[in-house]
């Protein structure tokens, strides 16, 4: 079957996906928080971003190649964290670390991951990142920093903007809670995805095990839909949290969910070694700008890498991001709809659609490498001249 003829773009595999996903499971993963306004200004702010078409440049041969943290990658992108993974398609972490060490790009797995990072590291060989949500007590820390490292994570993520549950009503709508359990409800949902019921049969319901493992006394009852056994363990982080991370950490130390300048500027003194722009694509405050338009204010406070996500939908949105000051773009949701729409061949087609878009539209823009990309930015004109 030539997947490119029936799944040519995301819209195709998210249709599909959410067709094989249960309603609940769906909801979970396509959900923003509030009216998702501020989903919607991501998508509005890759929109504005215009290239110049180029002609009389004979042929381009674009190269995808970069370098991010002193580690060579093919191509500009890699798989963002998502929480839960294993319930949006069975076996979802390890599906999608195999992939990241095939094509030799980085996969971040969460804390809230439903597999350990010892289970995952021998899939993901030398690509693992671990992104950590900040627990309260040191030697819970201590302890998931050690089995990070000793799984083989050689890059630390630690995600700075979750606070707080947000409310995310269309997943409370949906009927998902934590832990989750097949309510009556629910279970009608999975009888008609039954390649979905069998996989997670197979492997029983997914839970977030690292935390399990840590939080089982903590817990008391069910949690609220949208928070889960993490938040019983972890603090608000400050920047005494993140100097110490810094000691702690022997490896990449990359943090996650900066909208604001100062706060890059501030942990390039502390030894961060990236920044992550990121409002958690919409999912956690409904009130922000779209990430993109505050990207060039993060990259003139700051000469770290910038590392961005939120709203990416395609290959020539990663080109968009990397024009405006972007070193690298993760995605998370992407990832999923291919696996839910294509199971085990979800993720490498998803990643020959990005690399063919990203190709065809460099050779438009006469763009040969990445470091092209910015000259050939349309810039809003200011001054007298833009007056109408």
């Amino acid at each position: 079957m030539d997947l490119h003829a029936r799944y040519p773009a995301l819209q195709d595999l998210k249709a599909r996906a959410r067709r094989r996903i249960p309603h609940f499971v769906w909801e979970y993963l396509d959900s923003a928080t509030g009216a998702e306004a501020t989903a919607r200004r991501n998508r509005a702010a890759l929109d504005t971003v215009l290239m110049r078409p180029a002609a009389l440049r004979g042929e381009i041969v674009p190269d995808l190649a970069t370098i991010l943290l002193g580690r060579n990658y093919p191509v500009p992108f890699g798989i963002a964290p998502v929480g839960m993974s294993g319930l949006i398609w069975p076996e979802a972490e390890v599906l999608l670390a195999r992939h990241a060490a095939a094509a030799g790009i980085p996969y971040c797995l969460s804390t809230v991951a439903t597999v350990v990072p010892e289970r995952i590291g021998p899939d993901v060989g030398d690509q693992g990142w671990f992104q950590m949500y900040p627990p309260k007590a040191p030697e819970i820390r201590d302890d998931m920093l050690a089995r990070a490292k000793a799984a083989g994570f050689h890059t630390l993520v630690l995600t700075v903007d979750v606070p707080a549950a947000s409310r995310r009503e269309r997943q409370i709508r949906g009927g998902l809670v934590q832990p989750p359990r097949l309510t009556p409800r629910l279970l009608a949902q999975v009888a008609r995805c039954p390649a979905w019921a069998a996989g997670i049969s197979a492997g029983g319901m997914p839970r977030m095990r690292l935390m399990d493992s840590y939080a089982a006394d903590l817990a008391r009852g069910p949690l609220p839909s949208t928070a889960h056994v993490g938040y019983l363990l972890r603090a608000a982080p400050d920047w005494d949290y993140v100097a110490t991370l810094r000691d702690l950490w022997d490896g990449a130390f990359i943090l996650k969910g900066v909208m604001e300048p100062e706060v890059a500027g501030r942990a390039e003194s502390l030894g961060v070694d990236a920044i992550w722009v990121s409002n958690h694509a919409g999912r956690q405050f409904d009130g922000a700008p779209g990430a993109l338009a505050i990207l060039p204010e993060i990259r003139t406070a700051t000469s770290l890498p910038l590392i961005f996500d939120s709203g990416v939908e395609g290959g020539l949105d990663v080109l968009r991001a990397l024009a405006m000051g972007a070193d690298f773009v993760m995605m998370g949701r992407a990832w999923h709809y291919a696996l839910g729409a294509l199971g085990r061949d979800g993720p490498a087609h998803w990643h020959d659609i990005l690399v063919k878009d990203m190709v065809a539209n460099m050779g438009q823009i006469g763009a040969r490498n990445l470091s092209d990309l910015s000259a050939r930015l349309i810039r809003p004109r200011t001054g007298p001249a833009s007056d109408p």
